[in-house]
């Protein structure tokens, strides 16, 4: 299927690996030129560099993500540099589990206001290329753990926040073509990532979660990356203010 994104803008806030770099990539293998923002400058250089070997447009910056005036900045120079903002997907979490003072903050600052400032310096491009191609998107990486609690989380709780300013989002722009939507990934498992380090160093626990999931295994990021990509191209033009589970069943409950 052709996700009629070749030749537009892509930016990918956390794309330099896992989740945020497969997304990044997919786009680039759609036609899609893509900016991409990560923590570490020599992660950021090497996906810039294979991205631009698929033969699109691309660019990076390394961006603490809590920094609100250098993600705002990102935002604005990779829509210059790029020629305008058709998709923007804030992926970049802190991934911090408990609920003492550090990990409230850090979820904020990270998952939901790196949201809401990747949006509101995105605005004028989103706006802008959905009056001139009729569609523009917004996606947010949240997680299936914002519906599923054991105890008290900032993990969860801002993962559940990021899906309710979505929605809000979703129907404040509605009528300007510009589109909002939430990925919510299970388990994921890559070299480095969350379960990758869980299955080296926890084996028993990494067993307990692969049981626990109807398919009997995890994600890989390009499940996940396949359909955020669809969800930001004009073949989804209509799908706007939902949160879509890819959990391979793991959670339980009716997403209505």
């Amino acid at each position: 299927m052709d996700l009629q994104l070749k030749g537009r803008t892509a930016i990918v806030t956390g794309g330099s690996r896992g989740i945020g770099r497969s997304i990044a990539e997919l786009f680039a293998d759609e036609g899609a030129n893509v900016a991409i923002c990560a923590r570490n400058p020599e992660q950021v250089a090497e996906a810039v560099k294979a991205l631009e070997a698929k033969g699109v447009k691309a660019w990076g910056q390394a961006v603490d993500i809590a920094d609100g005036p250098a993600l705002k900045g990102f935002i604005q120079a990779a829509g210059e540099t790029l020629g305008g903002i058709d998709a923007l997907v804030s992926n970049a979490s802190a991934l911090v589990q408990g609920a003492g003072d550090a990990e409230w903050q850090a979820m904020f600052e990270v998952d939901v206001m790196g949201a809401v400032r990747s949006f509101d310096a995105a605005r004028p491009f989103l706006e802008k290329a959905a009056a001139d191609h009729g569609d523009a998107a917004f996606i947010i990486t949240s997680s299936v753990s914002a519906a599923e609690a054991s105890g008290p989380s900032a993990y969860g709780a801002m993962k559940a926040a990021q899906i309710h300013y979505a929605k809000g989002l979703a129907r404040a722009n509605a009528a300007k073509r510009i589109r909002c939507n939430v990925v919510s990934p299970g388990t994921v498992l890559f070299e480095g990532g969350v379960w990758g380090n869980v299955q080296a160093n926890m084996p028993g626990l990494f067993e307990q979660m692969i049981k626990r999931n109807p398919t009997g295994r995890m994600a890989t990021p390009e499940e996940i990356a396949a359909a955020t990509v669809f969800l930001a191209s004009p073949r989804s033009a209509f799908t706007t203010g939902i949160n879509m589970l890819v959990d391979g069943a793991i959670s339980q409950r009716v997403n209505f």
